[in-house]
């Protein structure tokens, strides 16, 4: 059979079939559903809401809001002077150092730092350097024989702690600098550990 164009016209049924490459969709899916997410087009922002939620704990960690940075605080009176620079919060299972350092404005025969219980209460001393002419127990509390201090001079005891990963929550981290038995300067600290 010829057309008008003067080619042959064949029909076959090969002609009838799709030729275009793309299979047909199966019964079960919509693409409405399944290919566009129509329904679930706000989805994508759940996700990346909860993506941010994780990536938020780490900024806040680099801006020190769980710790590690140290702070100073400084004690005076007309015989001596105390500082202690550490952390007021700290994480558990962190490592940090702790420096006091005791000033002498008049000789001091006998330099004693007392620490309260917070200074011990789910922390580990790593170390302690120069290590105390003694170590005793005042009414539970530390207490650290720094031995005699001439006037004008500074010792400084630098102590590394280590944070039990179980501690969790708030304490007390005063310490007071005697000389013999009469107190000289008390500085009061708290100490906050996160999980």
């Amino acid at each position: 059979m010829r057309g008008g164009n003067g080619r042959a016209a064949c029909l076959s049924p090969v002609a009838a079939v799709d030729n275009t490459g793309v299979a047909q969709i199966p019964d079960s899916i919509v693409l409405r559903r399944d290919r566009d997410l129509g329904p679930r087009r706000n989805d994508i922002w759940i996700r990346r809401g909860l993506f941010a939620l994780v990536c938020v704990v780490p900024v806040l960690a680099l801006l020190n809001l769980f710790g590690q940075r140290p702070d100073t605080s400084i004690g005076t009176a007309a015989a001596a002077g105390l500082s202690v620079s550490a952390p007021s919060r700290v994480r558990g299972g962190l490592l940090y150092q702790a420096r006091f350092r005791v000033t002498a404005r008049k000789s001091l025969a006998q330099a004693a730092l007392v620490l309260d219980s917070g200074w011990l209460d789910g922390l580990t001393i790593n170390t302690m350097e120069p290590s105390p002419a003694s170590e005793t127990s005042r009414n539970g509390k530390l207490a650290l024989d720094l031995g005699p201090i001439s006037a004008g001079k500074a010792y400084l005891l630098v102590v590394d702690f280590q944070v039990n990963p179980t501690t969790v929550g708030r304490q007390d981290q005063s310490l007071t600098l005697y000389d013999g038995s009469r107190a000289l300067i008390t500085i009061h600290r708290t100490l906050t550990i996160f999980p």
